[in-house]
């Protein structure tokens, strides 16, 4: 019989196995997985919305299924979460991250990743927390509050996908949703000792509506937070492939991802870059990820520092993730107020004043200033294009700044506006990780060592649609250095 204790750390492929052959129900292991959050959520505020009832109706279904003998996905009977913010299940809340004007709103549809992990077998038991409408790399919000940090309770998780990668260091669930707008899977990630995977652009479809084009200001993915490559592999199984409602979606068959993860990688390329030639990283960090990108010499990799040829400053990206990434928000505004619903007139006081800067610059942009903006993106695009000439994988530290600690105040967590002396935006400008939205490449961030008991986290690119080449370098690398001991740091902690 499977504890509460024993649960925590059970990958998603090894629960799913269990279910399969029938040494536990579903039903079984989501009441496993209720009570568990039930007792550590509250020292987290990971989840802020518990879809039990639910969740036990769907894993009672998948139980009737697997008697039945029918065949099953890969997931089947799993438990998960979904993120809240532009992240839904029907009926259930969607506020955005937390604006506080949408607590009671909900839609009648599905995101993607919901859709297709459900499809998959896996049950839902919640929604984690996010902050306003995304537009930060820490996890707090004025409805909501604060996500704590399960290595440390007074430091933050990063964004936007905190309440997940909180739920899944902690052993609440197995794997949950991040989305990734500007590293929003991947920050979390790092600060929190998780493996996130971003896929390449149009690998998982991303449905969006009434502006099909919106996932590409800039490239917006959906994506699993795991404590295991494989598991990461498992869920792009589930979630990837074609899908007619999304104009950008690869149509290129079916791959299982997880025969990558245990793939050679003697002879690839590596390029490694500690600052990308325009970050200031803390010296601590880069001291972590200095000896993290060697083990891909003993898996046999050549690895070669390079200089990359960004012409910009980072003040100046950060400057234009923030435009370009207020065009999506600008979507959704437009919709609210086409169904009466005017955010930023009526609740202005729902947003922070750095966002409503934002908001406020990009309503009243030119054509030619929209589209010098597109010209900056271009520029990003064709230095990183330039690596990948001669390189397989570009490897970096994921973030410039350690995690911080949280705020007092719900809603006002951010990140370091100074790293090593340096003046950074203090929502992105520590989390270099925005450039691959800017490029659309597929890229993972890997837990490469601990600083004060507090994770770094080292990511991992690839050339476009080359997802396989990222998994197969992740998997050589936990070979070599495995991480699950550091959760122990998480199992141990008072509650």
């Amino acid at each position: 019989m499977l504890t509460e204790s024993d649960f925590a750390y059970v990958s998603a492929a090894e629960l799913a196995r269990r279910v399969r052959e029938q040494e536990l129900t579903s039903v079984e292991l989501i009441d496993i997985c209720i009570d568990r959050i039930e007792k550590r959520n509250p020292s987290l505020n990971a989840f802020v919305y518990k879809g039990f009832d639910d969740a036990r109706k769907a894993a009672k279904d998948a139980d009737e299924v697997v008697r039945s003998g029918a065949e099953l996905g890969v997931l089947h009977g799993v438990p998960t979460a979904i993120k809240d913010l532009f992240d839904f299940k029907p009926g259930w809340p969607a506020t955005f991250g937390g604006v506080r004007a949408l607590k009671d709103f909900s839609l009648d549809s599905y995101c993607v990743f919901a859709e297709r992990v459900e499809k998959a077998g896996a049950v839902i038991v919640g929604k984690t927390n996010s902050p306003v409408m995304g537009y930060r790399g820490a996890c707090d919000n004025p409805l909501y509050g604060v996500t704590r940090n399960p290595f440390d309770t007074s430091r933050n998780t990063g964004g936007s996908s905190g309440g997940s990668a909180a739920a899944v260091a902690d052993g609440l669930v197995p794997f949950a949703e991040g989305t990734d707008g500007g590293g929003s899977i991947r920050i979390p990630a790092a600060w929190c000792g998780l493996y996130g995977y971003k896929a390449s652009f149009g690998r998982v479809p991303s449905v969006v509506r009434p502006n099909a084009f919106g996932s590409t200001m800039p490239f917006l993915f959906e994506g699993p937070l795991t404590r295991t490559v494989e598991d990461a592999a498992l869920v792009l199984n589930a979630i990837s492939g074609h899908d007619p409602r999304d104009l950008f979606s690869l149509d290129d068959g079916p791959h299982d991802f997880t025969t990558d993860v245990g793939r050679d990688i003697s002879g690839m390329r590596i390029a490694y870059s500690p600052d990308f030639g325009i970050f200031p990283v803390d010296r601590r960090i880069r001291e972590v990820v200095d000896r993290a990108v060697q083990v891909f010499r003993n898996a046999g990799a050549i690895v070669e520092e390079v200089d990359i040829h960004i012409p910009y400053d980072q003040r100046q990206l950060s400057d234009l993730w923030c435009r370009q990434i207020m065009l999506v928000n600008v979507g959704a505004f437009e919709n609210f107020k086409s169904n009466s619903l005017d955010l930023l007139a009526d609740h202005r006081e729902d947003f922070p004043e750095g966002y409503l800067r934002w908001a406020d610059h990009v309503y009243g942009m030119s054509m030619a200033e929209l589209n010098e903006d597109y010209v900056m993106r271009t520029a990003v695009c064709d230095a990183i294009q330039a690596v990948h000439t001669d390189f397989d994988l570009l490897v970096s530290p994921t973030l410039s700044a350690m995690p911080v600690l949280n705020a007092d105040e719900p809603g006002a967590t951010v990140g370091p506006s100074e790293v090593e002396g340096v003046e950074v935006d203090p929502y992105i400008g520590w989390c270099p990780t925005y450039l691959t939205n800017f490029t659309g490449h597929p890229a993972a961030s890997i837990p490469a060592g601990l600083v004060d008991g507090l994770p770094v986290g080292m990511q991992i690119q690839g050339r476009r649609y080359a997802d396989g080449d990222v998994l197969a370098a992740s998997g050589a690398y936990e070979k070599l250095r495995p991480w699950a001991d550091t959760y122990d740091r998480c199992r141990q902690r008072n509650l």
